[in-house]
Parts: structure tokens; sequence; C-alpha cells
């Protein structure tokens, strides 16, 4: 069964979307951040991904309270990624009760500091970013663009010990359009012991339920959530 993962977004602390990451074109939802996270719990779902969206433009965690929070107040398994590029900031995410931590830009501008993280704490705690614009590997918030083909970039970690990816294509995200399920029968066919996570661009049930056919490990959904397509009452069947 494919595990579902719904989304926060953080700006100021407020629960946010972007539209296919573009700062300028920014949603609130929601001010309270936690009572979105009570909501997704009261629900039956038992993950979070909880991006820090100032924190991968600062290159810093800035929004760690908000972790806090709902670490402390809710049951939830979270998963958090944005502006984590120190070990100072990972150990303060694992302190303020992340359950796993995504790095994306880190593993791209300083894979030293990536592959200690994983030796340090492991394939199931750390979590590798491979965040795509037309199949090349997209950093710091999406704001930056790079030449390295997101499939070998992938591949080249599993080989190092990574067992998770969130792999969004930034063409997508936002849009409500459907998800990229070409980079994820790529990259299935590329590291097929991965767990991959897809994230970005579900439109409704339908999308979800053909990434779980396709044996995809798990799925992020967002906008899709905040907008009415998908009811949190809908995604129960999904879960085990």
């Amino acid at each position: 069964m494919i595990e579902i993962i719904p989304a926060i977004d953080l700006i100021e602390g407020k629960c946010v979307r972007l539209t296919q990451g573009d700062y300028g074109q920014k949603t609130i939802y929601n001010e309270n951040p936690l009572e979105v996270a009570m909501q997704f719990q009261d629900a039956g779902l038992r993950r979070l991904h909880l991006v820090d969206l100032d924190g991968a433009k600062a290159k810093k965690v800035v929004n760690w309270k908000v972790l806090e929070k709902i670490a402390s107040k809710t049951s939830l398994n979270v998963d958090f990624g944005g502006g984590v590029q120190s070990d100072a900031d990972l150990k303060a995410v694992f302190e303020s009760g992340a359950k796993q931590v995504t790095g994306g830009s880190i593993a791209v501008k300083n894979p030293e500091v990536f592959l200690n993280w994983l030796s340090v704490y492991g394939g199931e705690k750390i979590i590798l970013g491979a965040d795509a614009k037309k199949e090349k590997v997209a950093v710091s918030g999406w704001e930056e663009g790079t030449e390295i083909w997101v499939y070998d970039f992938v591949e080249n970690y599993v080989d190092k010990g990574v067992k998770y990816t969130i792999s969004t294509d930034v063409a997508k995200d936002g849009l409500l359009q459907g998800p990229s399920f070409d980079l994820y029968k790529n990259l299935q066919d590329k590291c097929p012991d991965l767990k991959i996570i897809a994230s970005g661009g579900i439109s409704g049930l339908g999308d979800v339920e053909k990434l779980a056919e396709m044996n995809i490990y798990g799925v992020i959904i967002g906008k899709a959530i905040y907008e009415n397509r998908i009811k949190l009452s809908e995604l129960q069947r999904f879960l085990n």
C-alpha cells in the first residue's frame, strides 16, 4: 500500500503553497500549521512532509519552532526539509522532533557532508531530495538549476547507502495537472530497491491510484488537499 504523506510548506511560520516553486506565486492556506497538522492526524494520517521554504532560501533552518510544536503536539512522523545545510542544522532538526530529514541542495553542493550524515544517521533517517527540472537536478528551493542528470545523481547515492528519495518535477508542482509518472518510472528502472516518494502535481485520487499501481513507495500531497481536490476522508482507504 502506498504511503500517503500530506505536506505543509512554511513561509514566515504560515502554511502556504507555491506554484512551480515561485516565491512570487504564493497562497496562504492557514496561519496556524499546527491546526493543519492536527486535521491530518484526526483523519488517520501518520506522516507529514514539512518544508521550510524560508530555510531553503536562506540556506539555513528558519522554521524549527513550527517543527517542534507539531512534533510535540501530534503523533505524526515528520520528515523535514528546507535549509538543512550544516551538522548544526541537522542536529537541531532531529532535536526538534523530526523523524527523518531530507537533504537536497547539500547532496549536490557538499556531498562529503551529506555522506557523513548518511554514515552517522543511516539511510532510514536521511532522505535524498532529488528535484528535477527537465530531468536535471534543481536546488536551493528550485531557484538554481544544474547540469546533473537526476537519474545518475540518485543512482550514485543509492550505491552509497540512500534508501529513500523524494523527487519533485518542478514543472509539475502546484499546477494540479498530474505528477511526472515518467520521472518515477525511470527512477524505478534505474534503482529498483529505492523507496521513491513522488511529489508535485497530484491533482486527484486517480493520480494516487496510478502511483500505487506502479508500486511507488509514497506520495506527497499538498495543494490537492488544500484546494479540496482530495478530501482527507478519501485517503483513509490507502491506510493499512
